[in-house]
């Protein structure tokens, strides 16, 4: 197992700074999601240590020890990429083989780490197949053996699971981690995807503009977001957000409707509210606002309403037993309790 410190690292691409200040540490055994939009710098992150990039300034270091000058060869790293990266004319046995053969293991111990690899991800069966007759799942759990025999000090994930079909995704998503909860290896997995990273991630590192944001649990980051990027970008479907005027713990809607804040502010601020947290029933002491339905979507398990509130777009996840009309005045109800308050620079207001 690995710990891996990053510390202070920046990376440009001629005038484009595409990591600012960049610092994080992975604990021996962790995994680790990073997280953001496309472009973002997540994958120049992971390709910085696994030595795929030069950065330019900063410290990587791998257990204590400095691996900046390290070829990737030499840093025992292994990275698992979207496009599984096999070699179409070998077999899924010789796949796996490749980088052993490379670094001059014996054969008996190019066979057992084979066996046992092929044993935990079901491909047993199908080492004699070259990729071409592999389905997108198979040809990923390959891309993860030919990690695992290396038995890396880490593993890293490039958006792994973005050619795969939704259920597959799904399906996927559990054997990575159960893989990783077995082999004990540290694992530092990056997507885009905000739900891969909650349901994945013992704690999840979001990356905006080349810097990060926060660093926490799933749950940390849902419950207790920084700021609104992270507010925003945690959570699906996506926080609500309200503009208002503020007056110590009273907001104030353009239309004269007032809620009563958890925090005391002053000036503009948003106010920010999940779609979870906001019933069309009313509730005992929660708070009500009143709005028009813009439109609906029945999602079969539940219903996803839209609503209009001084001209700004609030989203609703409701029961199926919840009807109302299109364009019809409504009350949502909400607990003022679970408001979080922004001000004008973005940043939470606690």
């Amino acid at each position: 197992m690995g710990k891996i410190d990053i510390i202070n690292v920046e990376k440009f691409y001629g005038s484009y700074h595409a990591l600012r200040e960049v610092s994080l540490s992975i604990e021996e055994g962790e995994f680790m999601v990073l997280v953001g939009p496309s472009g973002c710098g997540k994958s120049t992150l992971l390709r910085s240590i696994a030595g795929l990039e030069d950065i330019s300034g900063g410290v990587i270091s791998v257990n204590d020890q400095p691996i900046n000058d390290l070829s990737p060869q030499e840093r025992n790293i292994a990275m698992v990429f979207q496009n599984y990266a096999l070699y179409p004319h070998l077999t899924v046995k010789d796949n796996l083989a490749f980088s052993l053969k490379i670094h001059k293991f014996d054969k008996a111990e190019i066979e057992k780490r084979i066996a046992n690899a092929a044993e935990m991800l079901g491909l047993t069966d199908y080492l004699s197949r070259r990729p071409r007759a592999l389905s997108g799942g198979q040809r990923q759990r390959v891309a993860m053996g030919r990690a695992m025999v290396r038995e890396p000090t880490a593993f890293l994930f490039d958006e792994p699971l973005s050619n795969l079909d939704a259920r597959l995704r799904v399906e996927m998503r559990s054997e990575i981690r159960n893989l990783q909860r077995t082999l004990g290896t540290t694992a530092v997995y990056v997507t885009h995807d905000q739900v891969e990273a909650m349901t994945m991630g013992d704690r999840i590192a979001v990356v905006n503009q080349g810097g990060l944001e926060q660093v926490g649990t799933p749950l940390d980051l849902y419950r207790d977001p920084n700021n609104m990027f992270v507010a925003g970008f945690i959570g699906s479907p996506p926080m609500n957000f309200i503009t208002a005027q503020a007056s110590g713990g009273v907001a104030t809607l353009k239309d004269g409707q007032q809620i009563m804040l958890p925090v005391r502010a002053e000036g503009e601020i948003k106010i920010g509210l999940r779609p979870e947290h906001i019933f069309l029933d009313k509730q005992e002491h929660h708070h009500s606002l009143n709005c028009s339905e813009s439109r609906h979507f029945d999602l079969g398990s539940s219903l996803q309403f839209f609503f209009d509130l001084c001209g700004e777009e609030i989203e609703v996840s409701a029961s199926r037993d919840v009807r109302t009309h299109t364009k019809a005045e409504v009350n949502i109800h909400f607990d003022p309790a679970d408001l979080l308050v922004f001000g004008p620079d973005t940043n939470r207001i606690r």
